[in-house]
C-alpha cells in the first residue's frame, strides 16, 4: 500500500510563481500608473499646479497709500488719518458664510444693515484673496472676543486701517467735504489697480476735487501665508507713495469765529482775499459732523439730517441761490453810468414809489415816504430803489445783464469747489428760452434792485465784491494755497503746487470811464461811514475804513398797498438779510458776503456779522460782548 504525500511541492511552487508574476504585474502596472500620474502632475500640469500652490502659500497683496493731510494757511491740521480696527472676511477661506456671520453677530454687535452693506461690498470686490470689511471701529473688548474665537472663524481677520478724521467736525464740513466708502460707480471712474487696496474716496468738496493728489500711489507686497491664510512673512515689498499734504487758504480761527457769529441761524458767509482769490472762510450753518460719513452713517442718523427743516446737508455758501437784492446795486449803478444810459449827475425825485406809466402799477421804495431828491451817491448810501428803477428803465436789460455777467453772475468762476452752482443771470434770451415770454420793462426795474429772476450764491456775491475792491481786476476764488513742506523754524512751509484747473481766467472788468470806480466805491463807503448810510452803525468804532452794501431779499410778495410787517409773518416767510463789504478801502485784504435766511434787514442783521468777521481777520477781535454787538446794528430796512 503506497502512501499519499501531504503537500505537493511542485504544484505549490507553480502556484506561487503564478501569483508572484500576477502580483509583480499589478505592482508594475500601479507603478507605471503612479509614474504616469507624477509625470502628468509634475511635467504636463506643472505650471498650473505651481500657480495654485503659490496662491495658497504666496500671495501678492496691494498696499494702500496713506492719504494726504490737509492744513489751514497757518499750518493747523484740518483733516487727519487715525488708526482703526475692522473685522474683515476672506471669502476664499470662509466655508459657511451665513454661519460665520451668525457667529460673529453673537460675539459683537453687528446690525442687519451692516450685514447688508457687507454683502453688497462682496459683490463689488476687485481682486481675489482681498478681504472685505464687515464692521469698523472695533473696541478693544470686541477685538479680544474675536481673537479668542479665531479657531471657530476661518477666514475672519482683524485688520488695522487708517481712516479719515476731521478734528473740527461740523465747522469745516461745507468747506472741506469728506471721504466715504468707495462704491461701484466710483470704482468705474478711477484706476482699478491704483485703488485695489483703497476703501475710501473723496465724496464732497476739497476731498473730492483733489482726490488724485490726496490719494497717492498703491504699493504691493508678496507675503507667505499658512494654511489658514495668516501672513507669516513678507517676501518682497514695493512701498506705496503717500498722497500729498495740502495747505488751504482757509483761516481756521476766522472760520470758527464766523461759525460762532452764525450760531442758531440758517446762514452763510464767504470771505475772500482780493489779492489772490484765496478763500479765507466758507461757513454754512447749520452743519453736520463729517466723521459720521467716513465709515458709513446709520439710516436713522442720515434720515434725521435729510428730514431736518434747517437743511444741514445743504451747502448754502455754494449752492444756495438767493435774490441778491440791493447788494448788486453798485454794479447796476456802474452799468447805468458807464454805458451812458444816465450821467453820474443823474437825479430823481423819490416820493416813495415809481411808475412806468401814469396811474400805472407803483413800484415801491423800501422807504415808504421816499428819499426826496436823490443822486448817485445818496442812491447807493441810502439804497434808494426809485433811483435804480428810473436808471434801470432808461438802461434796459441788455447793459445790466452784460455788466452783471462781467462780475461773475450766472457763471461758475471758482476753481476748486465742485459743488458750486451758477445761479441765474436773466436776459432777453434767457427769459424767452426758460419762461417762453418776452422781456418786459417791469422786469428791468426788478433786475435793477436785485430782485425778479436774478439769483446768486454767497460765493458769487463775495467774488463780485472782490472784483469791485480790485477796481475790475479779476481773481478766481480757490481753496488751495500750496503743498505742505516741513520747516525747522516754523514747523511748516508752503510749497508751490502747479495744478491745472482747466479754467481760463475771466477778463478784467474794463470800464469806458475808469474814474467811475471812485464814484461807486465812495457810495459803498458812505453806506457804512456816511451820516445817512443804511449800515452806518456797523462802522462805529472801526479801526479801518471799509466799503459795504446792504441788501434785503423778499421771500414772499406783498400787495401793492400793503405794508411789510415782519412780526405778522411766520419766521420762515420773513425777508433774507444780506451784506457785502471789503476792507480796508485803501488796500483791500478781505471781501465778505453774508446772508442770513429770514433775518430781516441787511443793516440790522447781516452787516454786524460782516463787521465782526472783518475785525477778526484784520485786527484780531474774536470775542464780542453782546452789548457791543447790538451797538453795531442799524435801524434802516435795507
Amino acid at each position: 500500500m503506497s502512501s499519499t504525500p501531504l503537500k505537493d511541492h511542485n504544484r505549490e511552487t507553480r502556484t506561487f510563481r503564478v501569483r508572484a508574476v500576477i502580483a509583480f504585474a499589478i505592482v508594475l502596472i500601479a507603478l507605471f500608473g503612479l509614474i504616469a500620474r507624477f509625470y502628468f502632475l509634475q511635467v504636463m500640469e506643472h505650471d498650473r499646479y505651481s500657480a495654485l500652490s503659490d496662491k495658497n502659500r504666496v500671495q501678492l497683496q496691494p498696499v494702500a497709500p496713506t492719504r494726504g493731510l490737509i492744513y489751514d494757511r497757518n499750518g493747523v491740521l484740518l483733516a487727519d488719518n487715525q488708526p482703526s480696527y475692522s473685522v474683515t472676511l476672506l471669502k476664499e477661506e470662509v466655508k459657511d458664510l451665513d454661519g460665520t456671520l451668525q457667529r460673529l453677530q453673537e460675539l459683537i454687535p453687528i446690525t442687519d444693515k451692516q450685514v447688508e452693506r457687507f454683502r453688497k461690498r462682496m459683490k463689488q470686490r476687485r481682486r481675489p484673496f482681498e478681504s472685505v470689511p464687515l464692521r469698523f471701529r472695533l473696541t478693544e473688548d470686541e477685538i479680544a472676543r474675536i481673537s479668542v474665537n479665531y479657531h471657530r472663524l476661518p477666514g475672519v481677520r482683524i485688520e488695522a486701517d487708517l481712516i479719515r478724521y476731521y478734528p473740527y467736525g461740523s465747522s469745516l464740513v461745507h468747506a472741506l467735504g469728506y471721504v466715504g466708502r468707495i462704491n461701484e460707480r466710483e470704482l468705474e471712474r478711477v484706476d482699478e489697480t491704483n485703488y485695489s487696496a483703497t476703501h475710501y474716496i473723496g465724496k464732497l468738496g476739497i476731498e473730492k476735487y483733489y482726490e488724485s493728489i490726496l490719494h497717492g500711489q498703491v504699493g504691493f507686497q508678496k507675503v507667505e501665508t499658512n494654511a489658514r491664510g495668516r501672513v507669516m512673512r513678507v517676501l518682497e515689498r514695493t512701498d506705496p507713495v503717500p498722497g500729498e499734504d495740502l495747505i488751504l487758504s482757509l483761516d481756521l480761527k476766522l472760520q470758527q469765529t464766523t461759525e460762532k457769529l452764525l450760531e442758531g441761524r440758517r446762514a452763510a458767509v464767504v470771505a475772500i482775499d482780493p489779492n489772490d482769490g484765496g478763500i479765507l472762510a466758507l461757513v454754512s450753518t447749520p452743519g453736520y459732523d463729517p466723521n459720521n460719513f467716513v465709515t458709513g452713517i446709520s439710516s436713522k442718523d442720515y434720515g434725521a439730517l435729510r428730514e431736518s427743516d434747517d437743511l444741514p446737508l445743504f451747502n448754502r455758501a455754494l449752492r444756495g441761490r438767493y435774490p441778491p437784492g440791493s447788494t448788486v446795486k453798485p454794479i447796476t449803478a456802474l452799468a447805468a453810468i458807464d454805458s451812458g444810459s444816465v450821467s453820474p449827475s443823474f437825479k430823481v425825485r423819490d416820493p416813495g414809489w415809481y411808475t412806468l406809466t401814469k396811474d400805472g402799477r407803483r413800484y415801491r421804495d423800501w422807504k415808504r415816504g421816499g428819499h426826496g431828491i436823490v443822486g448817485l451817491n445818496l442812491a447807493l448810501a441810502q439804497s434808494c430803489d426809485v433811483w435804480f428803477y428810473s436808471a434801470g428803465h432808461k438802461m434796459g436789460v441788455d447793459p445790466m445783464s452784460d455788466y452783471l455777467g462781467r462780475f461773475g453772475f450766472g457763471s461758475i468762476e471758482s476753481l476748486d469747489l465742485p459743488e458750486a452752482t451758477r445761479g441765474i443771470l436773466p436776459s432777453r434770451e434767457w427769459k424767452r428760452n426758460n419762461r417762453r415770454a418776452p422781456w418786459y420793462p417791469g422786469d428791468s426795474l426788478n433786475l435793477s434792485i436785485g430782485q425778479g429772476f436774478l439769483l446768486a450764491t454767497p460765493m458769487q456775491l463775495a467774488t463780485a465784491t472782490a472784483v469791485i475792491a480790485n477796481r475790475g481786476r479779476w481773481v478766481q476764488p480757490r481753496m488751495l494755497k500750496g503743498a505742505y513742506q516741513s520747516d525747522e523754524e516754523k514747523g511748516f512751509a508752503i510749497g508751490e503746487m502747479d495744478y491745472d484747473f482747466g479754467k481760463d481766467k475771466p477778463q478784467d472788468v474794463q470800464l469806458n470811464h475808469p474814474e467811475y470806480w471812485d464814484l461807486i466805491i465812495q457810495g459803498m463807503v458812505d453806506v457804512v461811514h456816511g451820516p445817512r448810510g443804511t449800515a452806518r452803525r456797523s462802522a462805529q468804532g472801526a479801526k479801518y475804513r471799509f466799503a459795504g452794501k446792504t441788501g434785503t431779499a423778499q421771500v414772499v410778495g406783498i400787495k401793492q398797498d400793503e405794508e411789510y410787517d415782519a412780526e405778522k409773518l411766520a419766521e420762515r416767510l420773513r425777508d433774507h438779510a444780506l451784506f457785502v463789504a471789503f476792507a480796508p478801502v485803501e488796500d483791500p485784504k478781505i471781501a465778505v458776503a453774508v446772508i442770513v435766511e429770514n433775518g430781516g434787514g441787511g443793516s440790522t442783521t447781516a452787516a454786524p456779522i460782516a463787521r465782526k468777521v472783518m475785525d477778526a481777520y484784520l485786527v484780531g477781535e474774536e470775542e464780542v460782548e453782546s452789548t457791543e454787538f447790538e451797538s453795531l446794528m442799524g435801524y434802516d430796512h435795507d
